[in-house]
């Protein structure tokens, strides 16, 4: 495989071949490049470290199709700028849930709810629509996550089998996206006072 000389041939390899070190030194050597094109170019909504680590993700899937024609960094920044565009795509089709664009209904609800009212699971098919409604502004990825291990209850190792994703990734996406859930609920709560 062509390499450039800034990264050496052997080393591109290594990572191919999924040795852990030279991945991790490949990583450090290109983290602030990365983080330096998701500071400039990503949704202000979402979070840095998040989008960089999405960013390489997709640089190690992708790595098998490197040809060398270009320097290495150049093509992982086009990598990098192409993730932020995507997601800046995204954030522009799936806008922010405010309170005034819930109902009656499912206004009352979210209020018995944090309230703790004993009234609050009478009303579970209001609130399911409402999580419904909060989910649509996560990314499609922490969607899927939510509903296999928060809704539908899956086994950490089931979801890894069914996406492909390794056990750690599974916890640390379903992590992120219940606080990326908690933020959007926060942010609907606190545009209720406004």
């Amino acid at each position: 495989m062509p390499s450039d000389p800034a990264i050496p041939r052997d080393w591109l390899e290594r990572v191919i071949a999924r040795d852990q070190t030279a991945s991790r030194e490949l990583v450090e050597r290109l983290h602030p490049l990365v983080r330096r094109i998701v500071r400039a170019h990503r949704p202000w909504r979402m979070a840095e470290e998040d989008l960089c680590q999405e960013v390489f993700m997709s640089v190690f899937s992708s790595l098998g199709q490197y040809r060398g024609s270009v320097p290495f960094e150049h093509w992982v920044s086009r990598i990098a700028v192409n993730t932020c565009i995507d997601h800046l795509r995204r954030h522009r089709s799936r806008p922010e849930l405010r309170w005034a664009d819930l109902d009656a209904d499912e206004a009352r609800a979210l209020e018995l709810l944090r309230e703790g009212s004993e009234e609050a699971p009478d009303r579970s098919a209001t609130l399911h629509d409402l999580l419904g409604r909060m989910m649509e502004s996560l990314p499609p990825e922490d969607r899927l996550i939510i509903q296999l291990t928060s809704i539908e209850e899956r086994p950490v190792k089931e979801v890894s089998a069914l996406t492909g994703w390794s056990v750690p990734t599974v916890k640390i996406r379903a992590f992120r996206a219940r606080r990326r859930m908690r933020r959007i609920l926060d942010r609907l709560l606190a545009s209720e006072k406004s």
